[in-house]
């Protein structure tokens, strides 16, 4: 089925967004993001909070506000090109199927969805759409990272053989995330920056979930799930990939990859709001740096604007999602049998396109937030999405 493609009433070259999902993540990140793209504007805003949504309207001058409920008469308004989709998890179908099935570009956190199951779905209904789809895979677009993969790819480490990364934080009892389960928890919500740092830079699949720990700290009053899981992913070419996701632990960011000529360290590796730094080795030199903090979340959508207004399809896709799914089911296999877990043959059909996606955007300052908190315990910024 092909989508209906409405009248445009904004200007000629700015994608007309509507947000849904207001919480911390929409107002701290995204929302303040918008007025950097220059190919971008805010539309309207889709909560199941209207005074939530009312007041957040007031800060961004924006009048249109619509209830969960009422999202198919947003679709069928003619006043929309796009979604940026971040509500939980495991109501992201619920609403990128209508939006494709509508002609309207969706632009969604991840993961994609809660299982590969859901996933395909959506890849099932974008193929026979006129819009398009791209998961906010935020890293795909900043410097750091970018210049990490380049590396990797010039050869200078030489055969890639190991990829370790912890990702730890404190999350408070209190949020969202601590009361929600496994689908909310570490594996979904962390998972996805070291499954998706592995995948790329090896530029390959893995192949097998070799084991998969988890333990829950009392102490840390969350509901029932892993608050911390420790991995390993067997990948094709003798190579392994370990991680270590936490919600109970003190903020650490970091990946090292580690070839037959030299290392990379990328240490912080995953969050937002501050510089990302690389520690790289090749033989016995070493040297550092530090690339320019850059907001993340401005950059991706810039992009993903561009893409719309270029008709050319994002890399990070809902294949790109799928792909991380596939590995995040296996992770949650081999928890449930205390064994490892093969995964299904898959290839990926694109990667990153280090030059094409590279994005500049100045950082800035985040907002106050309207009835939402930042997930941490403490005051520092929590690098979830």
């Amino acid at each position: 089925m092909t989508g209906t493609t409405f009248p445009r009433l904004g200007q000629a070259e700015t994608v007309r967004y509507a947000f849904v999902g207001l919480g911390d993540i929409t107002q701290e990140a995204m929302l303040p993001g918008v007025r950097h793209t220059g190919n971008s504007q805010i539309a309207a805003l889709v909560s199941g909070n209207p005074e939530k949504a009312r007041r957040v309207g007031e800060l961004y001058g924006v009048a249109d506000i619509y209830g969960y409920e009422q999202f198919g008469e947003l679709l069928a308004s003619g006043t929309i090109d796009a979604i940026y989709l971040a509500t939980p998890n495991w109501r992201h179908a619920e609403f990128i199927i209508p939006a494709l099935k509508a002609g309207i570009h969706v632009l969604v956190e991840k993961p994609l969805e809660i299982s590969a199951e859901k996933c395909r779905e959506i890849l099932a209904v974008q193929s026979g759409s006129s819009a398009k789809l791209m998961v906010a895979y935020r890293l795909h677009f900043e410097p750091a990272t970018l210049a990490t993969i380049d590396l990797i790819r010039s050869g200078a480490l030489g055969d890639l053989f190991t990829f370790t990364s912890s990702f730890t934080q404190m999350v408070s009892p209190a949020n969202h995330r601590a009361k929600s389960g496994v689908e909310a928890g570490p594996i979904f919500d962390m998972g996805p920056y070291t499954i998706n740092a592995a995948r790329s830079v090896f530029g390959d699949e893995p192949t097998e979930v070799v084991s998969a720990v988890g333990v829950r700290h009392p102490e840390a009053g969350f509901g029932d799930f892993d608050d911390t899981v420790a991995v390993t992913l067997r990948f094709p070419g003798n190579r392994l990939a370990q991680f270590v996701l936490s919600y109970y632990g003190n903020v650490l960011d970091t990946y090292a990859v580690v070839g037959t000529k030299g290392s990379v360290e990328v240490n912080p590796a995953y969050m937002y709001g501050k510089p990302l730094a690389r520690t790289v080795t090749i033989g016995d030199e070493k040297f550092r740096d530090s690339l320019r903090n850059t907001d993340h979340f401005g950059g991706e959508l810039k992009y993903f604007s561009d893409c719309i207004l270029n008709d050319t399809a994002p890399e990070p896709d809902a294949e790109e999602g799928y792909a991380d799914l596939r590995v995040i089911e296996g992770i949650l296999k081999a928890l449930e049998i205390g064994g490892s877990a093969p995964l299904e043959p898959f290839t990926r059909s694109k990667r990153i396109d280090v030059s094409g996606q590279l994005q500049h955007l100045p950082a800035q300052a985040p907002p106050d937030l309207v009835g939402v908190s930042n997930p941490g315990r403490g005051k520092d910024k929590s690098p979830l999405n």
